[in-house]
């Protein structure tokens, strides 16, 4: 998310009514420019993503969404050996890239953007087998799957194939989550944890070569900002609806008019297995 306050004030309904039509297809988030802020990780996806995909043959990219982190990443391959100028065979686009997607908004977005870079776009349930033969793929990828398939996962990569993804942590976002809901139990506020997708690779047959963890800042400037996340990351508060949960809403933009910012912390993880040769 952008980094700037918003600098026009508005009524509650004004900002209930625009961020309730703002579409909410693919992850492009630059509509919160100016209405919210969120640290980014350390390690910077897109751009290690683009790295691993310059040595890779055969990749695909699951949950892809609009598809617009790989196609930053596949620009990004793309610029590496335009520059290179022949000299260094290294760093080459995949020969064969493909991405799943399994909500329609989404499938049509990623097709139109990832089209013109050679990329299948695959509708694919995110709960289904991938439809991928075994050992397909030197290279799987994921930017914050809803859930990891662990086996699915192990199965479509090929011996010494390599796992590379960002996921959501554990309680991320959880400030505005139980704002809206309460307190969540203990298996809601623990799942997605790092240890445990650990677990859950390793089971698969998967070596985990690499973790990291960390928790980011996230500031909402204002009700605006507050209701489109909520309509876009579907999953923070299930069933969410401007008019199911119109008195919080108005509760939390008072808030914000008298204290500033409404404050949270996302959770994200980098993940990197290797399937054994």
């Amino acid at each position: 998310m952008a980094e700037h306050r918003n600098p026009h004030p508005a009524t509650f309904e004004h900002l209930l009514a625009e961020g309730s039509s703002v579409p909410t297809e693919g992850w492009d988030f630059s509509w919160f420019e100016g209405r919210a802020t969120e640290a980014r990780p350390s390690w910077g996806y897109a751009v290690s993503m683009s790295e691993r995909l310059g040595r890779a043959r055969a990749v695909l990219d699951v949950q892809t969404g609009g598809g617009e982190v790989l196609d930053f990443a596949l620009a990004r391959v793309a610029d590496t050996v335009a520059g290179q100028a022949d000299t260094d065979p290294a760093s080459k686009p995949p020969l064969l890239t493909i991405a799943t997607e399994g909500w329609p908004p989404n499938i049509a977005k990623a097709t139109a953007l990832l089209r013109p870079r050679g990329v299948g776009v695959v509708a694919a349930a995110e709960d289904d087998p991938l439809p991928f033969a075994d050992g397909a793929f030197d290279l799987v990828v994921s930017r914050h799957p809803v859930r990891p398939h662990w086996d699915e996962i192990a199965r479509v990569l090929r011996p010494g194939g390599t796992y590379f993804a960002q996921h959501v942590g554990p309680r991320s976002v959880f400030e505005l989550v139980e704002y809206f809901l309460g307190p969540q139990p203990d298996d809601v506020r623990s799942a997605r944890h790092p240890d445990r997708e650990r677990a859950d690779a390793e089971a698969a047959g998967l070596d985990v070569v690499g973790l990291r963890a960390e928790r980011l800042r996230m500031q909402f400037h204002d009700i605006g900002a507050v209701v489109h996340f909520l309509r876009k990351v579907v999953w923070m508060v299930p069933g969410f609806t401007v008019e199911a949960y119109e008195p919080q809403l108005r509760k939390l933009h008072e808030r914000i008019q008298a204290e500033g910012p409404f404050v949270a912390h996302s959770t994200r993880h980098l993940f990197e297995a290797r399937k054994p040769d």
